[in-house]
């Protein structure tokens, strides 16, 4: 978002509050987004570290949005994780990082996350998967923006723009908040197939209410997410899976909800019981926003995907259907050590 140098009777330090307020979109009324959802679990819910088939696992997920509209919108996030057995039952730990960054507008306006995650998985039986998750994830946040991009009206010298004039402005350049949330989970296998299970999920994000801005105090409301999956095989050479999160965040008078959900099916291309490749392909929907084709190739240990945006929402009009390109890394894989999960019957993972 570039300041006009012709705009009369509003400051920038209006305007930057309006910024922030968008921006909240990110953090107040609507959190970052991915349509890859589910390559972002510590994001979605910090109980959801450690389900997955293996000791470690590293995502990277790259979201390029409204180029067709405006500069755009780039959100990435990484993060890692580590799952290893505690005491002499079935119980884990998943330590894991959630690393988030945003950048939105000509004035670069950019918000990092370092978050550190904790999950404790405990066994709920001695005959399969089940178990209860409890995970915290908690740090520090920044914001900034590039003050050399940024006009104001104090920059008009009565014939044009001049940026040798100051701006008359004294906003900080940067600023950071800290912000904390907490989830419970629940997974488990379904029968006696391991390859076969489910999840739910409830996660509280931002509950200690941290307050941000470049000028007046702005502070982010709670956010609830609830969220679901299910994988069942199709045979010996396929699988389907389902998921869903549901999203509500704000105040009565200005709730914000969103619903994203759908099904992939997968196809194993060589080895029944151990596949190096897996090809899945389906379909996302985010309500009222877009509808979300995606690829994605498993080449163990690495599996990469791709999605793509075609916006339904009242600006389709303007961004003639496209929305968002999502592109995702993910590696998972187990450890050559004593505490490795290669070879534990039972396991958190989905």
């Amino acid at each position: 978002m570039k300041i006009a140098n012709n705009i009369y009777g509003m400051k920038v330090r209006e305007l930057v509050i309006a910024i922030c307020c968008l921006a909240s979109a990110t953090v107040q009324a609507q959190d970052l987004h991915f349509s890859q959802y589910y390559e972002t679990p510590l994001f979605r819910n910090p109980a959801f570290a450690g389900l997955f088939e293996g000791d470690v696992r590293a995502q990277m997920v790259y979201r390029n949005q409204w180029a067709s509209v405006t500069t755009p919108y780039q959100t990435a996030s990484l993060n890692g994780e580590y799952k290893f057995p505690v005491g002499q039952g079935n119980d884990f730990v998943t330590a894991g990082l959630q690393v988030l960054m945003d950048r939105a507008g000509t004035v670069a306006l950019t918000t990092t996350h370092l978050l550190p995650v904790v999950n404790y998985h405990k066994s709920l039986s001695d005959e399969k998967n089940s178990y209860v998750s409890l995970g915290f994830m908690g740090g520090m946040v920044g914001r900034r923006l590039d003050r050399s991009k940024v006009t104001t009206n104090n920059q008009y010298d009565g014939f044009g723009y001049n940026g040798s004039l100051p701006d008359g402005e004294t906003f900080a350049n940067n600023y950071a908040y800290f912000d904390a949330g907490v989830g419970l989970s629940y997974n488990a296998s379904i029968g006696n197939n391991r390859d076969d299970n489910y999840y739910v999920g409830l996660a509280y994000h931002h509950f200690n209410k941290p307050s941000s801005a470049f000028y007046n105090s702005i502070q982010h409301f709670p956010k609830w997410v609830a969220s679901a999956g299910l994988r069942t095989s199709m045979g010996e050479m396929a699988y389907i899976t389902l998921s869903a999160d549901a999203s509500l965040q704000g105040t009565v008078s200005g709730r914000v909800h969103q619903v994203i959900g759908g099904a992939m099916y997968s196809r194993k291309l060589d080895d029944i019981t151990n596949p190096n490749y897996i090809l899945h392909f389906g379909a996302f929907l985010r309500w009222n926003d877009a509808i979300i084709p995606v690829v994605k190739l498993d080449y163990n240990p690495f599996s990469i995907g791709l999605s793509y945006d075609m916006n339904i929402s009242q600006l389709r009009t303007a961004s003639q259907g496209r929305g968002g390109f999502e592109f995702s890394l993910t590696y998972r894989g187990f450890l050559n050590s004593r505490s490795s999960t290669k070879d534990i019957p039972r396991c958190p993972r989905f």
